[in-house]
């Protein structure tokens, strides 16, 4: 996306702040497209016919997102770390409801011969990731906001360095240093 449209889209969002009904139906084509090519990344390793597609999560954090109140959008990269924050709540209910339904014994035995659920594994994964995130963030909260946004957001580095307000040098030393301290912690986890 170039800076023009960037800026469009940050003008778009101000507007639609201030009350502006017209400034939203242009500005949703523009964060649409965005949100899918982002839920689309999140879900790219799910299983086939897992039970949420990306055009899912994106109507539940678009409909989040169109009714969160007194809002005041910063800018595109704004929008988008917002964006991230619900995206990553929405796949982490999920996944907190299906762990529940197996604790609570609603779901059927696995037969030992045949492979393990993928998608329980995956919201295992994900539940795993989000309490080394949560870990993480009691110890650096600029370094857990930088994974939240660059993976569950999709943002750029230079958006993300935008959203932190730092610079893209910083965000790519915190993106390598968070991502070594995550995979150690998700390593010492049983």
């Amino acid at each position: 996306m170039t800076d023009s449209s960037g800026a469009d889209t940050t003008q778009l969002l101000r507007a639609w702040a201030d009350g502006d009904s017209g400034a939203l139906r242009e500005l949703t084509p523009r964060v649409y497209r965005e949100l899918r090519r982002v839920a689309a990344r999140l879900l790219q390793n799910e299983r086939p016919g897992y039970s949420l597609q990306s055009v899912d999560l994106v109507h539940e954090a678009y409909l989040r997102l169109m009714n969160a109140q007194d809002l005041d959008w910063q800018d595109r990269a704004h929008f988008f770390a917002i964006a991230a924050t619900l995206m990553r709540r929405i796949l982490l209910d999920r996944a907190r409801r299906k762990a529940a339904l197996k604790r609570a014994g609603k779901t059927q035995a696995l037969d030992l011969t045949r492979a393990l659920d993928v998608a329980q594994v995956k919201a295992q994964e994900l539940l795993a990731l989000d309490d080394a995130l949560n870990a993480l963030a009691e110890v650096d909260p600029r370094k857990s906001r930088i994974v939240e946004l660059r993976f569950f957001g999709g943002l750029s580095v230079k958006e993300t360095a935008e959203v932190v307000k730092v610079s893209s040098d910083t965000v790519m030393r915190d993106w390598k240093v968070a991502r070594a301290w995550l995979l150690t912690e998700l390593r010492s986890r049983p």
